[in-house]
């Protein structure tokens, strides 16, 4: 019988973790500050054990968040200083290029901007503190949360329905009137032209 390999965790400071990604949504990052002020003062250790980062080594042995890049924002703003990862995959003996290559060709990455234009992998920061904000991911969030499409398992699936989003709603309606800009995303979320993205839970029509 093959042993049940553990995870192995590893306290590691926020501050050395190297983004995967360009942007988020700091409407995201707000509500994930919330709720950790509101666990902080009596299960703030337990919070902190079951949202375990997964990151990826790379190149001089730097942990790369490849999810959970809201959280680690939003407990930095709050002041905490370690986190726990859990090691994905040791990437740790690739050159630089290699090692990009490798994470975009597996989904671990996401280089677009805040208009949801493709960027090198140079232009990812080097810090969680300088990933900026794209207001269709916060929109997409909230979107999810108002049962406009189901969570799933296809990597980066809200910045997919954000992209969706960018190109139907103007971002100064997202930007001033936050709540409208959501009714017309649920509105277009329960519509066939949106079937093609992940999670989506529209209505089916019966032959």
């Amino acid at each position: 019988m093959t042993p049940i390999r553990e995870p192995l965790l590893k306290p590691t400071a926020i501050r050395d973790l190297r983004p995967t990604q360009i942007t988020i949504g700091m409407r995201e990052v707000a509500e994930k500050r919330q709720q950790w002020r509101e666990k902080s003062a009596h299960e703030g250790r337990d919070f902190l054990a079951r949202h375990m980062i997964p990151v990826v080594m790379g190149p001089k042995a730097r942990p790369y968040l490849i999810d959970h890049h809201h959280l680690a924002r939003a407990l930095h703003e709050e002041g905490v200083e370690l986190v726990l990862t859990t090691v994905v995959s040791d990437l740790s003996h690739l050159e630089k290029d290699a090692f990009w290559v490798v994470l975009d060709n597996r989904s671990w990455m996401h280089p677009f901007d805040d208009t949801g234009s493709r960027c090198g992998y140079s232009e990812i920061p080097k810090s969680v503190v300088h990933l900026t904000d794209d207001p269709f991911r916060s929109l997409a969030g909230a979107l999810r949360r108002a049962g406009g499409f189901s969570k799933d398992s296809t990597p980066f699936s809200e910045f997919l329905w954000a992209d969706y989003l960018r190109r139907h709603i103007k971002r100064s309606t997202v930007e001033k009137n936050f709540e409208h800009a959501l009714a017309l995303a649920l509105d277009a979320s329960k519509t066939h032209d949106t079937n093609y993205l992940p999670g989506w839970c529209g209505p089916i029509q019966e032959e």
